[in-house]
C-alpha cells in the first residue's frame, strides 16, 4: 500500500479554508479512482519543529492507494487535475508540502 500526504500549514483565515477544504475539495478527492480511503486530520500540537522551521502546521490528509502502479494512475485521471484545480482555486496551492510513502506492514 502506498499513500500520497498532503500537509498544509496554517492559513490566514484557518476557519475559511477548512469549510472550502472540507465542503469543496475533498468530495473531488474522494471521486479520485482507485482511492482506497483518505483520512484528514488537524494538527492539535508540535512537540518539534525541526525541518518545518518557522511553520506552524494545520492539516495533515493521507489518501492511500493499494500499490504505487494505482497511484501513478489516478494521478493521471480528469479528476485528479479537478482537485489540484479546485486546490488552487481555495487558496491551498502556496498552504501545502505534497509527497508519497509507501505503508511498511510487520
Amino acid at each position: 500500500m502506498i499513500k500520497y500526504i498532503a500537509l498544509y500549514k496554517r492559513p490566514a483565515d484557518p476557519e475559511g479554508f477548512d469549510q472550502r477544504y472540507f465542503e469543496s475539495h475533498l468530495p473531488i478527492v474522494a471521486s479520485v479512482p482507485g482511492l482506497v480511503r483518505a483520512e484528514v486530520a488537524r494538527v492539535q500540537q508540535v512537540f518539534f519543529t525541526g525541518f518545518l522551521g518557522d511553520t506552524e502546521p494545520h492539516l495533515v490528509a493521507e489518501m492511500y492507494f493499494e500499490s504505487a502502479e494505482s497511484m501513478r494512475a489516478a494521478v493521471q485521471t480528469p479528476e485528479w487535475a479537478s482537485s489540484g484545480a479546485n486546490l488552487a482555486e481555495i487558496g491551498g496551492m502556496e498552504l501545502v508540502a505534497m509527497f508519497s510513502a509507501e505503508v511498511v506492514e510487520r
